[in-house]
C-alpha cells in the first residue's frame, strides 16, 4: 500500500530535495538560484512550500504566498504547482491544491488565485474543469 503525506518544506535541505520536481516547472533556475530565491521569498514574503510525498519520494510540490491587494483583498497566491513528470495524472496536483485551499481557510483567507502559462493548456483544463477555478484575467509581464 502506498504511503502518501504532505510536508511543509522549511529548510535548505527540504528545498534541495524538492528541486528536481520544481525544476520541471521552473526550468530557468539552476539549484543555487532556486535555493536563494526560496530563502528570500520565505524570509521576506512568507512563501510557503509543501511537497506531496509518496513512499518517501517527492512527487509533487506547491509554493504559495499570503497576499493583500485591492483587487483580491486578502488572498493566497499560488506561485508554483508541479507534479513530477513520472507521476502525473494520479491526482497529486488536486491533493496539493486542496491542501492549499484548506491552509487558506484555516488561516483566514477566502480567495486562492494563480496564473498559468498560455501554453499550458492541460493545466488550464485542470484548473477550470477539475478544480472549478474561473479565468478572470490575463497576467502581463515586462522584463526590464
Amino acid at each position: 500500500m502506498d504511503t502518501i503525506s504532505i510536508k511543509e518544506m522549511k529548510t535548505i535541505q527540504d528545498w534541495r530535495n524538492a528541486y528536481p520536481v520544481m525544476k520541471q516547472l521552473r526550468t530557468h533556475l539552476d539549484e543555487e538560484a532556486y535555493l536563494l530565491l526560496v530563502k528570500e521569498a520565505q524570509e521576506q514574503e512568507n512563501y510557503k512550500m509543501f511537497a506531496l510525498i509518496e513512499n518517501e519520494t517527492i512527487v509533487a510540490v506547491t509554493g504559495f504566498m499570503p497576499m493583500i491587494t485591492l483587487y483580491n483583498g486578502k488572498f493566497i497566491w499560488v506561485c508554483d504547482l508541479v507534479t513530477d513528470i513520472h507521476h502525473r495524472s494520479k491526482g497529486y496536483g488536486e491533493v496539493l491544491l486542496h491542501h492549499v485551499h484548506q491552509w487558506a481557510k484555516d488561516n483566514g483567507y477566502d480567495v486562492v488565485s494563480l496564473s498559468s502559462g498560455l501554453q499550458r493548456l492541460d493545466a488550464h483544463r485542470f484548473y477550470e474543469e477539475k478544480m472549478d477555478y474561473d479565468k478572470v484575467s490575463y497576467v502581463f509581464y515586462k522584463k526590464l
